[in-house]
């Protein structure tokens, strides 16, 4: 007896939910051909919301009626479901440019003077092209049957910079790095003269001679310039480190 109280408590608590379930749902209405502002009203009156988010031209539905819906009408849904909506911008006006050849500035000037939209743009390398040169779109040219006033362009991207290893040029004289740097593509960066570790005054003090009552001052020091004489003493970045064409490395010097 408990069991099969058990069995019925059970079937019963699933009917209801399914029940409760049930009451939630709603069937999506066939908003198609309906102006936005209509079929917001239709799927408001259905516990559904409506939102245009895209437009698509069409040789069939007038201008600024509904051309398709997502989802299609019919389809059983939860109520307060977001109803996603394409526009229908009627036949096709406007001629596709020609943006091929272009700088990818320049074509995005042009197919906004069109009244049309970028829709993507990929990159891809390509030797002996100009870096931000269209060199495919889709549509193409003077395209007839385009659904969607958008263009996607193909741009060749500038190659990567090449790296190199850093070396070492401890040891060798400034003009000599100067000049195999700037061969190589590279700069020559900040650079610090070193100076050399003060005389302590105790030292001093001990090499004068013992009948000097004369105070010892100490030599303040200044910053000399480097010369291509200078040998380097460190540089950044270290040698064995990955360092990119065109920059700049700098050293200390003494």
């Amino acid at each position: 007896m408990a069991l099969l109280l058990l069995v019925v408590a059970l079937v019963s608590a699933l009917t209801t939910m399914q029940l409760a379930i049930h009451v939630r749902e709603v069937r999506v209405p066939d908003l198609r051909n309906q102006t936005p502002a209509d079929a917001r009203r239709i799927a408001e009156e259905n516990g559904l919301s409506a939102q245009v988010d895209s437009n698509y031209y069409s040789p069939t539905v007038p201008e600024g009626r509904v051309l398709s819906q997502n989802p299609a009408g019919g389809t059983l849904v939860r109520r307060g479901w977001e109803v996603r909506l394409a526009l229908s911008l009627g036949p096709q006006r406007v001629t596709i440019p020609q943006v091929v050849g272009q700088s990818d500035r320049a074509a995005a000037i042009t197919i906004a003077e069109r009244g049309l939209q970028l829709s993507s743009t990929d990159n891809v390398q390509l030797a002996g092209a100009a870096p931000g040169q269209v060199i495919a779109q889709d549509p193409p040219a003077n395209a007839t049957d385009v659904s969607a006033p958008k263009i996607s362009l193909l741009v060749v991207q500038p190659p990567p910079p090449q790296a190199f290893v850093m070396p070492s040029f401890v040891g060798q004289p400034l003009g000599r790095v100067t000049i195999t740097l700037q061969q190589a593509g590279f700069l020559v960066g900040n650079v610090t003269v070193a100076l050399p570790a003060p005389a302590s005054p105790v030292a001093n003090s001990l090499a004068a001679s013992p009948q000097t009552t004369t105070p010892v001052t100490p030599v303040t020091q200044t910053q000399a310039a480097p010369s291509p004489a200078s040998l380097v003493i460190s540089q950044e970045p270290a040698p064995g480190q990955k360092v990119f064409a065109g920059a700049a490395i700098n050293f200390v010097v003494q």
